[in-house]
Order: structure tokens, then sequence, then C-alpha cells
């Protein structure tokens, strides 16, 4: 579906304070989410209160952050608890 996938620094950052068990389990929602954007178990939605930033499950405690960019580029935000939903 997307012809590229760009993790930003901020995702970078936030991705390499979690435990490998997480990082796993971030990475099996990433290639979920290029395969299928509504994959059930990602239950991807818009952010509230945004155009263009959207939020995915992890696991029931963690969550990304991601934009779909022109070109159909994947942008990879942020990943972390609910708290990465309040900020930018």
């Amino acid at each position: 579906m997307f012809s590229r996938i760009e993790r930003a620094d901020s995702f970078v950052k936030d991705y390499l304070r979690l435990s490998p068990q997480v990082q796993g389990r971030v990475e099996k929602a990433i290639k979920l989410l290029v395969r299928n954007i509504q994959h059930p178990s990602l239950r991807a939605k818009r952010v509230q209160g945004t155009k263009r930033i959207w939020e995915a499950r992890v696991t029931r405690q963690y969550r990304l952050t991601f934009e779909i960019c022109p070109g159909n580029v994947l942008r990879l935000r942020r990943v972390g608890t609910h708290d990465i939903l309040k900020t930018p």
C-alpha cells in the first residue's frame, strides 16, 4: 500500500527507549499497518482535533502515531503510552 516508510527523529528516540519486547510489538504493528491500515487489531483512527495525524494500537497500553504523506508515504511520528497523543 505505501511506497515508502519514514521514521521521524521523535519516533526513533521514542522507539529506542522501549523495552525489546515492546519494540517487537511495534515492528509487528508496523507490518500490519503497511499491509492493511484497517486491520482490526490496530484500531487505527484519526487523532481527535487533527486532520493528518493518525494513531494505531501496538498493545493495550502503547500506541504509535503516523501520517500518510503525499506520494503514498507512511511517516511514523511517535510511539509510546497514551501520553504521546498529548504531544505533537
